[in-house]
């Protein structure tokens, strides 16, 4: 298989065989994301044989695929529906093909285009909220709002495709901290996704939210702060059968578990949290 750079998945794709179809993100402007600052974003049109080629010898044992990188949705839809083709004719044990897709890429869609791809073996999107708050939204130059969020999540929902949204703890700082964790639960519920993620922010440096901190235009909450803003995030989605994690490395208290069945169980994790009876991540063991 041929890859260029550092390929970045989702951890619910650790068993699945990564076809990178792309480089980098075609919009790239996110002011906390250092991963494709410099990739130029591209389609990989003759690797993209080469690797099927491979594939279709040597990866029988997986049922499942994602395309890498940041951005492959954003393709021309003649350009999606022809590689999804040709893995369902090439590689027909596949069973699901999954993306990450940006409400942007689904807005270059129609509704017509993305049931299609869902025919096709489209099955899953992962997609970057980051915040229901669309103050907080402008001043990391995510160039979305909470409604073409909820726009973008409607389209999903009508074509039956798993949706996957992430949400990034501190990105906020500590000022709207409350009012970003308090929308971003809201605009989750009315979402409604299949998944919920919440991660950490990790100020990366090169990047402008980096400088913006060392600047002191933004203040990372502490800890304990996170812990509040996941708990106020967690109370004010009301979103039902719904997976929620909160376990990835960037985390300091690791949660798990479905909506709402679990949510009472998750705030008590985090209440124990708070009050120091249950040990949060050590900083050095944490990453992205």
């Amino acid at each position: 298989m041929h890859y260029e750079g550092t390929l970045i998945r989702p951890p619910s794709e650790a068993h699945s065989l990564i076809l990178q179809v792309t480089t980098g993100c075609s919009y790239n402007k996110c002011s906390f994301c250092g991963a494709y600052k410099d990739t130029p974003f591209r389609f990989k049109e003759r690797q993209l044989e080469s690797d099927l080629d491979f594939a279709e010898q040597h990866c029988r044992r997986y049922n499942r695929v994602f395309l890498a990188d940041g951005d492959v949705l954003i393709l021309p839809f003649a350009q999606l529906s022809e590689i999804f083709r040709k893995i369902r004719s090439r590689l027909p044990w596949i069973r699901r093909i999954s993306l990450y897709g940006s409400c942007r890429a689904v807005r270059s869609k129609s509704l017509l285009q993305m049931r299609e791809l869902k025919e096709l073996g489209l099955d899953r999107i992962y997609m970057g909220l980051e915040s229901g708050h669309d103050r907080v939204l402008a001043s990391v130059n995510k160039g979305e709002t909470a409604a073409s969020m909820r726009r973008a999540a409607a389209c999903t929902s009508a074509c039956a495709i798993f949706l996957s949204v992430t949400v990034l703890l501190g990105i906020a700082g500590s000022s709207l901290s409350e009012a970003h964790a308090i929308e971003t639960g809201r605009v989750l519920s009315d979402m409604n996704p299949q998944q919920i993620a919440a991660l950490t922010v990790m100020p990366l440096p090169g990047t402008n939210f980096h400088r913006a901190i060392q600047r002191n235009e933004i203040t990372l909450p502490s800890p304990h702060e996170l812990l509040r803003e996941l708990k106020l995030m967690l109370e004010h989605t009301t979103a039902d059968y719904v997976q929620f994690h909160a376990n990835h490395a960037s985390n300091y208290l690791h949660l798990a578990g479905r909506l709402q069945k679990d949510k009472a169980r998750m705030l008590s994790r985090i209440d124990a949290a708070l009050s120091g009876s249950f040990p949060l991540v050590a900083e050095e063991r944490r990453s992205l």
